[in-house]
């Protein structure tokens, strides 16, 4: 497992991870676009984006912090056998 703070400023220039991966939300609010799904998000929330998958923050203001866990195989869990 990986445990980073993750803070962009301006805009979230993440494309696809190859390990599955948790945020939990420090500060800020904004939309989350996971999958072309967008929801919003504040302090505290929890949100898993599976290996693989497209995602960014977006429309964050710039206190935008949050912690990043990536955890498991290379691939995501569902490459377990």
């Amino acid at each position: 497992m990986e445990v980073e703070v993750y803070a962009p400023r301006g805009h979230d220039p993440q494309t696809p991870h190859t390990r599955d991966e948790v945020y939990i939300v420090f500060s800020s609010t904004g939309t989350f676009m996971r999958d072309g799904e967008r929801v919003p998000f504040g302090p505290g929330d929890f949100l898993f984006v599976p290996a693989g998958m497209d995602h960014r923050f977006e429309d964050f203001s710039d206190d935008f912090v949050t912690w990043v866990l990536f955890y498991g195989p290379e691939g995501g869990e569902s490459d377990e056998a």
